[in-house]
């Protein structure tokens, strides 16, 4: 790809699509280690302050938060989706600027090409009001 003072709205959606083409799978949340008493009145895991671990997928849905139970052996699956939906997120964070600098800049070429804002930039606009009768300042009296 060119420069990226010189790229193109495509430019940037063909550069964002390249690069979370390899970030699947991709999301958000948190994995957490979490341990917690069982039920059993007699567990020697229990009575042992070892306790029961398993890990948790945290997110939200709908402003609730929701927990998901991960097997210990999805977790590196599963932190691989966390790894890859951060770096997914940033790389949202770097195409919004350089999207709208080229929205901006294919909108300074169309407005050059087009000649600036009707020929008022070059004084095309005042030799057309005065063959209307018209100068630039209003209508003849």
């Amino acid at each position: 790809m060119g420069h990226i003072d010189s790229e193109s709205p495509s430019d940037v959606m063909r550069w964002l699509q390249g690069e979370a083409a390899v970030l699947w799978p991709a999301f958000l949340g948190s994995l957490s280690l979490r341990r917690s008493r069982c039920v059993r009145a007699n567990c020697a895991a229990c009575l042992s302050g070892e306790q029961h671990q398993s890990y948790v997928l945290y997110d939200r849905a709908e402003g609730r938060r929701i927990a998901v139970y991960v097997p210990e052996e999805l977790v590196p699956q599963v932190q691989r989706g966390l790894d890859n939906g951060r770096a997914l997120q940033d790389l949202l964070h770097q195409a919004a600027p350089r999207y709208i600098k080229a929205l901006k800049r294919e909108r300074a070429e169309a407005k050059k090409s087009e000649g600036g804002l009707s020929g008022v930039e070059d004084g095309r606009a005042t030799s057309q009001f005065c063959r209307l009768g018209t100068d630039a300042s209003g209508p003849a009296s």
